[in-house]
């Protein structure tokens, strides 16, 4: 596997900062990171394995007509008879938070957009979600998961050059943006913000309707297993720092064995400490939280810089880093073809067990600093 990463072990006191409850105040982190300490947080019922998950799991290939093929868990099958629908959901300005409709997500991939920013692509599949957003324009990257999943994409414009190489592509009848739906399937329904905000089931009527290809596709490449991997290392929190305007953290805990976010409240600009607090999805008020975190480490690019564009190359192979039941893994993930799924692969060329349920991706630059600090991860976010 290669070995592109600096990884550096801070020297500075550490010093220990206290947990907040998801309904509580903001948590002040200084830099450097804390080590992680005990947590007190209120699990939501979410979708989990049957007692008889079988020991040899699913997949990756030949997954049962009835198993959700991107979270290894029992659905029904009429849910699994369509594309998976992909929404772009904002992160920034800060008032867009707490956004609306994540917890419902099969998937999500966070990524750097510009200026130090992030956003989310949301992957509706196993359930749907009545409201979804804020939504916003597309990037570069978007076509990677488009073509990864073969997914109907959702979006709210975006530079010329984007949408131009959007609307090129063998997928553009997919796509769907603002102009061309009408309320409930897009809406703004707060005169006061003007968010875009979607519904999953409206879009998918919209897209019936238009007679729009919406049938089951082959999504093969994730292997799930209730059973801990071997070879991890205890890790219970991890840090996603992206920018000192957009950074984020994951703690787990046990008793659910999920991870759940936390997000940061200020700007943490010139050796200010960062502050979090934990992030709830507007949509039933729940926390937001994964059974599986994963950082993806590829190439970043500028097209332009003037005003700012990225490019990342989401093929061949590259570092991972997999958490799930407060483990860390080291890992490679290897996307052969263009028009299908990556897998995560351990150092002895062996298919990755995800956990059956949720996972969020976060992607980062290949040459981004990796800090290991006992049972606490930080990623910072770097260009060549």
């Amino acid at each position: 596997m290669r070995k592109t990463i600096l990884i550096t072990l801070l020297s500075l006191t550490l010093a220990c900062q206290p947990v907040a409850e998801p309904d509580s105040q903001p948590t002040i982190t200084p830099f450097p990171l804390p080590s992680a300490t005990a947590k007190t947080i209120q699990p939501t019922v979410y979708q989990t394995p049957t007692p008889g998950y079988p020991e040899e799991g699913f997949g990756p290939f030949n997954f049962p007509i009835d198993i959700n093929p991107l979270m290894g868990l029992s659905t029904n099958p009429v849910n699994l008879d369509r594309r998976p629908m992909l929404i772009k959901v904002s992160n920034l300005p800060r008032d867009v938070r707490p956004q609306s409709g994540l917890s419902r997500a099969d998937i999500v991939y966070e990524y750097y957009t510009e200026e130090g920013t992030t956003r989310f692509i949301a992957i509706y599949y196993g359930q749907d979600a009545e409201q979804v957003g804020s939504i916003r324009s597309a990037r570069f990257f978007d076509e990677h998961i488009i073509r990864m999943y073969r997914g109907l994409f959702v979006f709210g414009s975006g530079d010329e050059r984007v949408r131009e190489r959007l609307y090129d592509s063998d997928f553009a009848e997919r796509l769907i943006v603002e102009w061309q739906v009408e309320c409930p399937a897009l809406c703004r329904p707060d005169p006061v913000t003007n968010y875009l905000m979607g519904n999953t089931v409206a879009l998918r009527e919209y897209v019936r309707d238009r007679g729009i290809s919406d049938e089951r596709q082959h999504l093969e490449g994730m292997r799930f297993r209730v059973q801990i991997p071997d070879g991890g290392q205890s890790v219970e929190r991890v840090y996603a720092w992206y920018s000192a305007v957009i950074y984020n953290r994951w703690d787990y805990d046990p008793p659910s064995g999920r991870y759940y976010r936390y997000v940061d409240v200020e700007n943490a600009l010139e050796g200010q400490p960062e502050v979090y607090k934990p992030l709830r999805d507007a949509l039933g008020d729940v926390p937001i939280s994964a059974n599986n975190v994963i950082v993806l480490l590829m190439p970043h690019e500028f097209y332009s810089t003037s005003p700012e564009i990225v490019e990342m190359q989401f093929y061949g192979s590259g570092p991972a880093y997999a958490f799930r039941d407060g483990q860390a893994y080291e890992l490679e993930w290897v996307r052969e073809n263009e028009a299908g799924l990556f897998s995560l692969y351990t150092n002895n060329g062996d298919v990755y067990s995800f956990k059956p349920g949720s996972t969020w991706f976060e992607v980062m630059g290949v040459s981004s600093k990796i800090i290991q600090n006992n049972d606490a991860w930080r990623f910072e976010m770097r260009f060549p």
